[in-house]
């Protein structure tokens, strides 16, 4: 059971020791309901950027709750940001690399209209699975008690992918690489590592062919072939050690 809960506008509103802090709406509702939290209980409650605050429950009713401060934080960003692009994929095997990839401290997510993805996402399904991206990456940072929410980027194709390389350092997770993750060069004034996850039928050829061509570097873990749903979180967990994150 979370005991870390959202308010995105926790930043502008009284948060010293000694203040009282209130939490309403859907959020609230889940903590009262779902969690069957009562006075006396300590939680935390956070903005999702950094920000928190932590104290016992002082009132309860049906949607609202209200916590007396007796302490509060605030965490830097990490850095570099690792970033995951997720390729879309079948079933709910995406969403999983997404759970997974926010447990393990990812910055952000991006989704993949890769050549092979047998989802799509076309018309009014590209917001409808943002924001079920969205919500995903909320509840597993809850779940976590990260004080950071990653961010969900926009629905992308491979060029536009691709693109990035000339921002950030793109590591693309081919079993065929020569590379391995663990060993392969990291800038040291790296910014933002986004490392990308093709989906259950792999990365095209030309598509590979393009992200060299824009400076992306290939790479892979091991010897077996990782599903769609568990190479990001694994090379995720890779980069936590080289950081020095674990």
């Amino acid at each position: 059971m979370s005991s870390l809960f959202l308010r995105s506008d926790l930043a502008r509103a009284p948060h010293a020791v000694g203040d009282a802090v209130a939490l309403a709406g859907p959020e609230a509702r889940h903590a009262v309901t779902v969690n069957r939290l009562r006075v006396g209980e300590v939680i935390s409650i956070g903005d999702g950027s950094g920000l928190s605050v932590r104290g016992p429950i002082v009132t309860v009713e049906a949607a609202a709750l209200e916590i007396r401060v007796e302490s509060t934080s605030f965490d830097e960003a990490p850095a570099p940001e690792v970033w995951l692009a997720q390729a879309l994929a079948k079933g709910d095997r995406d969403e999983l690399a997404v759970q997974a990839a926010t447990e393990l401290g990812a910055s952000g997510v991006i989704p993949w209209a890769a050549e092979r993805s047998v989802s799509k996402w076309t018309g009014a399904k590209v917001a409808k699975g943002t924001e079920r991206w969205g919500a995903i990456v909320r509840e597993a940072a809850k779940q976590s008690i990260r004080s950071w929410v990653p961010a969900v980027e926009q629905h992308m194709n491979t060029k536009q992918l691709a693109r990035l390389a000339a921002e950030a350092t793109v590591l693309v997770l081919d079993p065929t690489a020569e590379a391995r993750l663990s060993h392969v060069d990291l800038p040291p004034d790296a910014r933002i590592l986004i490392l990308v996850v093709g989906p259950e039928g792999g990365i095209a050829p030309h598509e590979l062919d393009l992200f060299e061509r824009e400076g992306a570097i290939r790479v892979r873990l091991g010897d077996e072939i990782l599903r769609t749903s568990t190479a990001g979180p694994s090379a995720l967990s890779v980069l936590n050690v080289r950081l020095d994150r674990w």
